[in-house]
């Protein structure tokens, strides 16, 4: 295709638009008219988050639509907050519903959604009851069907994706993951935003409709070079360990983009066991070059238990790494704190991040050994770009940033 100007030409507005590169949305730079005004729904216990998100974009659209004030085309685009005011009751029986408080008819809509929040509850037969992921899922279903045949666009940002985990079969089992994907498909939703998935094959479930799988590369490399110190950037002095086969994709992404070296983990299990639904890990057997004193970085997409974590970075540690640090897209830390405290007194580890797509208690983000990274920007941008229909592979594509902020640092 030719490099050229497109120009739409409407009662109101007279926008041009480049073809040949489709660029990420700044506030000075608007390319292409809104798919309609924008909306953010906050699922219980994702309030904070979307405030963030909601703050960048007023911020950002103050200037963006100063330029179109009048247009017709940008109806709704700058306002005070971008949030959709809804609530979940429940009955006694713990039965629920959603409502949405206000007018939603021919909003481009995104709804926010934290499964793994158990900070959340509701009343049952007069307990208190933490809400489960698939509680959390039952409530996003609910105010999707509120939406549906009002809004014009619904799409959904789920940062740790709902049964990511249970993304393949094995003999009598069900895949939840897939059935979910494709629920949420015929209950309208357009587009699935989601983080480090598990297994990213998964969007094979909905070949037809829009599955972004966002990796926070530049997130966490920038949070790790801003608050590790006395850190040197190179192969002689630091290595990247996948803790398993299964996380070598993005550890080599994540090598790659910091120019060093990688090892990995290979976990040696009983197949003639089962325990809690998996077969036990027997050995984790390290492959990869020498280690002599260098800096370690474990990357994985979550930390569940943490155990198996701990134990690589033990190993790591007795084959003759230096410091150790923890990067892990989501921290679950399903069986507390106690684990990862005594072992950072022990010196098995110096910090952990992960970022606050999933929930953070307030003992967590106290914890001198954790750092916590912010996604809130990010999803921003995806939201300010999909809301003018434009494309997000710019987002997509850290490369860039991160060499940047490598030099910037005199890591490079």
């Amino acid at each position: 295709m030719q490099t050229g100007e497109l120009y739409m030409i409407c009662p109101f507005v007279s926008i041009g638009i480049r073809r040949n590169k489709m660029a990420r949305l700044t506030a000075q730079n608007v390319e292409t008219i809104p798919y309609g005004p924008l909306g953010i729904i906050a699922m219980p216990g994702c309030e904070a988050f979307a405030d963030k998100v909601d703050q960048y974009l007023v911020q950002w659209r103050k200037n963006q639509a100063l330029e179109h004030q009048g247009s017709i085309a940008f109806y709704g685009y700058q306002r005070e907050t971008y949030k959709i005011d809804i609530s979940n009751p429940r009955f006694g029986s713990g039965e629920g519903k959603a409502v949405i408080n206000e007018t939603v008819r021919g909003y481009d809509l995104y709804i926010v959604t934290d499964c793994f929040n158990y900070s959340v509850t509701y009343e049952m037969y007069g307990m208190t009851v933490p809400k489960s992921p698939d509680d959390h899922y039952a409530d996003l279903k609910r105010v999707i069907s509120a939406a549906s045949s009002k809004a014009k666009r619904i799409s959904v940002i789920m940062p740790m994706l709902y049964e990511g985990r249970q993304h393949k079969r094995a003999s009598r089992e069900s895949l939840d993951c897939a059935m979910a994907l494709q629920e949420l498909v015929s209950l309208g939703v357009e587009n699935i935003i989601t983080f480090d998935a598990h297994d990213q094959r998964v969007q094979n479930a909905i070949p037809h409709k829009s599955f972004e799988n966002v990796m926070p590369t530049y997130q966490m490399i920038k949070a790790f070079v801003n608050n590790i110190e006395n850190l040197n950037v190179d192969k002689d002095h630091l290595m990247v360990i996948s803790p398993d086969e299964g996380a070598m994709q993005r550890c080599i992404y994540f090598a790659t983009q910091l120019g060093v070296n990688l090892g990995m983990f290979y976990k040696r299990r009983d197949f003639t066991r089962v325990v809690n639904g998996r077969n036990p890990i027997v050995e984790h057997q390290y492959l990869g070059d020498p280690l002599n004193g260098k800096d370690v970085i474990i990357v994985d997409d979550m930390i569940s238990s943490g155990e198996s974590m701990l134990e690589v970075a033990k190993k790591l540690k007795a084959l003759g790494a230096n410091r150790i640090f923890v990067c892990t897209t989501f921290g679950l830390f399903a069986n507390g704190l106690d684990v990862f405290d005594k072992a950072y007194e022990e010196g098995v580890f110096e910090k952990v991040f992960t970022t606050n797509g999933v929930y953070q208690t307030p003992e967590l983000l106290s914890r001198e050994w954790y750092q916590s990274v912010d996604l809130s920007k990010y999803v921003a941008y995806f939201l300010d770009t999909l809301n003018h229909d434009m494309s997000v592979s710019s987002l997509l594509d850290s490369s860039d940033k991160i060499d940047q902020i490598l030099r910037r640092k005199g890591l490079k």
